[in-house]
């Protein structure tokens, strides 16, 4: 017991996150940050004029930028196993058999579609940086919380009035959220992750059984 202890407190080094608190990260190395999550928008059914409204609208928003930003594309493999069960369940109750057959042909279809081609779903994030050094000083404990919080907070509604000018909607995630995403990250996609979360603080780096 003591030895898997020990493996497991030895893994959990490799985590970079200290703490969460409310929507601020705050990481083992003294700096914190922050993360907006952008709902993704399919450019490629633009219309050249609209696409090229995107272009134009993200560069003005790279050059807006007084600091740097960090985005991040996470690419998720779908589990489409209750999809398929739900599917399942309409086909049992339905009463009209040409219905029934439709659904059951398309789930058939749904289901090779998933064996051919892999089904992701992407997320995108942009990270939002603080460090006490942007104060000008060197700073730690409570007053580098608040300092963290106002600057990113500031840093953040300036991106989200640059997003909202894109037309794309967006949010910051707060502590549960970043809780979720970083569990996730580290430990993979599992069903019970609610559950397995329950009184966790921060993200825990569980022990392979492999």
């Amino acid at each position: 017991m003591k030895s898997a202890q020990k493996i497991q407190a030895t893994t959990q080094k490799f985590i970079e996150i200290s703490d969460i608190v409310d929507n601020i990260v705050l990481l083992s190395n003294g700096t914190a940050c922050l993360i907006i999550e952008v709902q993704a928008t399919n450019f490629s059914l633009l219309s050249k004029e609209e696409q090229d409204v995107k272009i134009i609208s993200y560069s003005s928003l790279l050059n807006s930028l007084s600091f740097p930003i960090q985005i991040l594309i996470r690419s998720k493999k779908i589990d489409i196993s209750s999809y398929l069960k739900l599917l399942d369940g309409e086909i049992s109750k339905s009463q009209n058999q040409l219905l029934r057959n439709q659904i059951k042909l398309y789930r058939e279809f749904v289901q090779e579609l998933v064996k051919v081609n892999t089904v992701l779903d992407k997320k995108f994030y942009i990270v939002i940086q603080y460090s006490g050094l942007e104060s000008g000083i060197s700073i730690r404990g409570d007053n580098f919380f608040t300092s963290a919080k106002s600057r990113l907070s500031s840093k953040a509604e300036s991106l989200h009035t640059q997003l909202q000018r894109m037309d794309l909607s967006a949010k910051t995630l707060m502590r549960e959220d970043l809780v979720k995403l970083f569990h996730e990250i580290y430990n993979g996609d599992f069903e019970p992750i609610n559950q397995a979360l329950q009184g966790i603080k921060f993200p825990v780096l569980r022990k392979s059984n492999t």
